[in-house]
């Protein structure tokens, strides 16, 4: 853990209220929403249950969250306003934890949760359980009775882990929590459909869709026919939106119209967009959210973009300067500037003083072979496309072109190295 990042016990949040950006509540804590893993591994905080003032209870996902001080919940202001349904990997902690039984490591003593504690990773978004306020005997958090109280670490107690309470399918998922997307998308794969969708139910929207990136089309289709269908509207509202649209292509168009229309209509509006291009071209295979800044910015703002751990490395190689508006479609498309240009300058120069005047944006009509040449002469990662009129639409990246470059099968194939190959890529 940093140094100075604060640790909060859950009692404090219990009833406290969630306010957006601009300091208007949008309702209070009910509970908070956990996810247990195996061995004694201290469990990922996911989100927030917040009751609105209609009595709806939604779901706040922590990374939504940008700071939890003097007795309140600040968030980005985006919030889902689906009713909360708990799903089958996740723990209420105010509902289900605390109260728990539990027993010492060291001693085998039996203890009662009161309290869990919960901390921010440094330099990153997720959070932890990490500590558990226990008191020995049976006394419990909603018992008043006598008993020596003591703050543990979550390893220093056993009966909460997943390989503990046998969880079938979300000691599974556990296992594969370390695995990169393209990695479990390949163990998904070579799972039985039944097993399959066990496992695509119990992930959360964000690593669902970024699996959903890596599969090969007839699993996407069949994993999303099985989610209900406002949940497979959130899923695909955190796809990227490229990916979004070629996996609705594939659907029959009354179901791709009522999945748009529940999804938010910025998210839908920007997959209708993508839609309306043939699949194999600039326009079809781009992203709508590159990063893009106005000509007045400067390198520290760029900066501060390109570190979001959201963005994949092709996306945050370059950013584009355009006039308003600055979401796509935007106003007229000035250049882009490459991310070694930014390292080279101080952080107060102007973006649109270090733009790279010499490339030539592609057409959104530009075939996949003229893409992929592009890429080729220009060692390029990513590329902007801008329309007739000026206005830059999107960005291509590298990763998209390949996709659609290779074989259909392309990820059956196992991708390793043998010991030699090792060796060599070791310096050996």
């Amino acid at each position: 853990m940093a140094a100075g990042a604060p640790r909060i016990f859950v009692s404090h949040l219990a009833g406290v209220a969630v306010f957006d950006p601009n300091g208007d509540q949008v309702g209070r804590v009910r509970d908070l929403v956990a996810m247990l893993r195996v061995g004694r591994r201290p469990p990922r905080l996911l989100g927030i249950v917040v009751e609105l003032s209609t009595r709806r209870r939604i779901f706040l996902p922590m990374t939504r969250v940008t700071g939890i001080e003097s007795g309140q919940v600040i968030t980005t202001g985006v919030l889902n306003v689906r009713r909360f349904e708990q799903r089958p990997t996740e723990r209420l902690v105010f509902g289900e934890l605390l109260d728990q039984r539990l027993t010492l490591v060291e001693g085998g003593e039996e203890v009662t949760v009161l309290d869990v504690a919960i901390q921010q990773l440094p330099a990153r978004r997720d959070w932890e359980i990490d500590r558990v306020f226990v008191r020995k005997g049976r006394g419990g958090a909603f018992r008043r009775t006598k008993g020596e109280t003591l703050t543990v670490e979550w390893s220093a107690v056993t009966g909460f882990s997943l390989d503990e309470q046998g969880q079938g399918a979300e000691s599974l998922l556990a296992t594969f929590e370390q695995l990169r997307p393209a990695d479990l998308a390949n163990v998904m794969h070579h799972l039985s459909p039944k097993r399959r969708g066990e496992v695509a139910a119990a992930l959360d929207d964000d690593r669902l869709a970024d699996v959903l990136e890596q599969l090969p089309e007839d699993d996407q289709i069949e994993i999303l026919g099985k989610l209900k269908e406002e949940r497979a509207a959130d899923v695909l509202e955190a796809m990227a939106p490229d990916d979004a649209a070629d996996l609705l292509a594939e659907l029959p168009e009354d179901d791709v119209e009522r999945l748009l229309t529940l999804m938010r209509p910025g998210d839908a509006a920007d997959v209708r967009r993508l839609m309306a291009y043939e699949e194999r071209t600039a326009g079809g295979l781009m992203t709508t959210e590159p990063i893009v800044l106005r000509p007045d910015a400067t390198i520290a703002d760029a900066l501060a973009r390109v570190r979001n751990p959201d963005l994949s490395p092709s996306l945050a190689a370059q950013v584009y300067v355009c006039r308003p508006p600055d979401e796509t479609p935007t106003g007229k498309y000035l250049g882009t500037a490459h991310f070694q240009r930014l390292l080279r300058d101080p952080p107060y120069t102007l973006v649109s003083s270090i733009l790279d005047g010499d490339l030539q944006p592609l057409s959104p009509d530009a075939a996949l072979p003229v893409v992929a040449g592009f890429f080729a002469t220009y060692d390029m990662v990513a590329a902007p496309v801008v329309d007739e009129s000026g206005s830059l639409l999107g960005a291509v990246t590298v990763d998209d072109v390949l996709d659609h470059m290779l074989p259909e099968d392309w990820r059956e194939t196992e991708f390793h190295l043998d010991e030699d190959d090792e060796g060599v890529a070791d310096g050996g």
